[in-house]
């Protein structure tokens, strides 16, 4: 069924059928170094490229190597190998899992039978669809089997001994991606990671460390094997756990208290052998404090007889008989072990003087007020203890609760802040249109005042006048008094036009400060703040709201002086009424936009 390519007759006749030029070829095996025993991948029998329908895939060939492939027979067809000076067919990146693969070029005359019979070799088919337009899609049991497939990609194909062009097709293999490959790929890998994870809580519970024992459930038996270890000191501890247990349990009723107080005395009772432990401990402790102040002064005893050598070596009597070298050894040597002496020495006025303190300690307190007073502090540490970590928790939480705060007013406080300066830039545009106007009503009150205080001063000339010509009539006598009265009367009638334009003037000047609603500075600055104050508020205020807001500012101010002053504007301020029925009450708002249309 197999064709070498050791025969170059048969390959330069199929070359010539197909109408290709023939290539010359040797006849050298082509794989010298084969060894049958390796398969293609793990798990994988050994291949024998001369074995009968397998020999169509061998083994991974070395990149230095040149590919060179053979024809295969089959019973309907031959399948001739592609140039090898060409390059090899190019394929789509593989898709993970791929078990299907897209088979091209087939011919127009191929059949289903034809397909199976040339890709069974390669592995077990699952399943196979072929289009009409000459090209299929195999999906294959395994993944490996898709490689075997991949390497007949630019073989010729050709049906039988027919040289007819619809016997003849070029394939193209390639990776094809299906769904049920993917799906298949991803439970196997999630399973794999199911294993992964097993693996590895195996690994942690190994390095975990044991836990503790089940405590064993209140009766009468176990209770008193419980006071039995309660009077052993290795099994102290043990058992006064599972008392403490027992107790959180709610095991203590009228039937087990007497139990229950018993194992009590037994732990009472462990104190005192606890006292005696710690007094046995303290006894060596002063025996080997002893042992090393006794050490240590006849250390120090032979540290002075050194220094007492040094020093009569110092003497003139033996000094003048060392070389210089041998005087300043002996001398270095003398300071060194003083300066030792003196350290050692200190050590030992330290150890003494600690004595000397704890004996006035024990001589002031008795001892039973000594252990009552550890005792105490010792209930005191774990009390505090136990509070400091309740505390602890509480800080963590209320730092918690702290930063979320933060977060929360971080935002409402930037949303808050944009919020306000919207309405800060409209109060100061109402301001700056508040201040303008009352600038213009101060110019016209003092325009006023001017205009008042000139047709002041010429009432006063007149009256003058008036007075001299009064005068004058009456010193007239006679006859001459009716020329005169005549005289005086053209006069009069000639100055009653001018005192009549300066009365009209006088008159229209007091009706225009009459008529003017703000009589003073300070009502001026009142109507700038309360502008304000229902700029801020659009939905309007009552007028208690208003004065408890302005009473801020100036306790005398009251409630008729600002709603007769408020009444005074209307084109400033609006009184509404709101509400229904018993909850019906009067707003003030401010509608000077309005009123400044409307007084224009």
């Amino acid at each position: 069924m197999d064709l070498g390519m050791s025969d170059p007759a048969a390959w330069a006749t199929a070359m010539n059928n197909l109408g290709m030029a023939p290539v010359g070829i040797t006849g050298d095996p082509i794989l010298p170094d084969f060894d049958p025993t390796l398969g293609i991948m793990t798990g994988i029998p050994p291949i024998n490229p001369l074995m009968p329908g397998l020999g169509i895939v061998p083994p991974p060939i070395p990149p230095d190597m040149p590919v060179a492939k053979e024809i295969i027979h089959c019973k309907s067809c031959t399948l001739f190998p592609p140039n090898p000076n060409l390059p090899p067919p190019a394929t789509r990146e593989r898709p993970p899992g791929c078990k299907t693969v897209f088979v091209g070029g087939l011919p127009e005359n191929g059949t289903e039978d034809t397909i199976v019979e040339i890709f069974e070799q390669c592995g077990e088919i699952v399943a196979l669809r072929k289009s009409k337009k000459h090209f299929c899609h195999i999906r294959f049991t395994e993944e490996y089997m898709v490689d075997k497939a991949i390497y007949l990609s630019g073989y010729r194909i050709r049906l039988g001994s027919s040289t007819d062009k619809k016997d003849t097709g070029r394939l193209h293999v390639d990776f094809a991606q299906a769904r049920d490959d993917l799906y298949e790929w991803e439970c196997k890998q999630r399973m794999l990671a199911r294993e992964e994870r097993h693996r590895r809580r195996v690994a942690e519970e190994r390095f975990h460390p044991p836990s503790p024992p089940p405590v064993v459930h209140y009766s009468d038996h176990e209770c008193s094997i419980i006071a039995e270890k309660l009077k052993d000191d290795s099994k102290f501890s043990e058992a006064a756990q599972t008392v403490l247990t027992w107790i959180e349990r709610g095991e203590v009723n009228r039937r087990s208290a007497n139990n229950f107080y018993s194992m009590i005395q037994s732990v009472n009772s462990h104190i005192r052998r606890l006292m005696n432990e710690k007094a046995a401990h303290e006894k060596d402790m002063e025996e080997a404090k002893e042992k090393f102040k006794l050490a240590l002064s006849g250390i120090l005893a032979q540290f002075e007889q050194i220094v007492a050598v040094y020093h009569s070596a110092s003497k003139q009597k033996a000094w003048d008989h060392f070389t210089k070298a041998q005087r300043k050894n002996i001398s270095v040597w003398c300071k060194q072990a003083e300066e030792i002496r003196n350290i050692h020495n200190d050590e030992l006025m330290g150890i003494r003087r600690e004595e000397e303190m704890e004996m006035s300690d024990d001589d002031t307190e008795p001892s039973e007020t000594k252990e009552m007073e550890e005792s105490a502090l010792i209930s005191q540490t774990e009390a505090l203890k136990e509070e400091n970590d309740s505390l602890r928790c509480q800080l963590d939480a209320y730092r918690n609760e702290v930063e979320l705060l933060k977060q929360e007013q971080g935002k409402a406080g930037r949303e808050e802040d944009s919020r306000k300066d919207q309405q800060l830039k409209l109060l100061q545009q109402a301001l700056q249109g508040m201040q303008q106007h009352l600038m213009k009503l101060q110019d016209e009150c003092e325009r006023r005042d001017a205009e008042l205080e000139k047709e002041k001063e010429q009432k006063v000339q007149l009256e003058k006048l008036m007075e001299s010509l009064k005068e004058k009539q009456e010193l007239v006598a006679g006859q001459d008094w009716v020329k005169d009265s005549s005289d005086q009367q053209d006069h009069v009638s000639s100055l009653s036009p001018v005192c009549s334009m300066n009365q009209e003037k006088e008159g229209m000047l007091e009706r225009g400060l009459l008529s003017s609603p703000i009589k003073s500075e300070r009502e001026a600055l009142l109507v700038g703040i309360i502008s304000t104050f229902l700029h801020v508020h659009p939905f309007g205020a009552s007028i208690e709201y208003i004065c408890s807001y302005l009473q801020r500012l100036d306790s005398k101010i009251c409630a008729s002086e600002v709603e007769t002053l408020m009444t005074r504007l209307q084109h400033t301020f609006k009184q509404e009424m709101s509400g229904v029925g018993a909850s019906l009450e009067k707003r003030w708002k401010f509608c000077g936009f309005e009123g400044l249309k409307m007084t224009t």
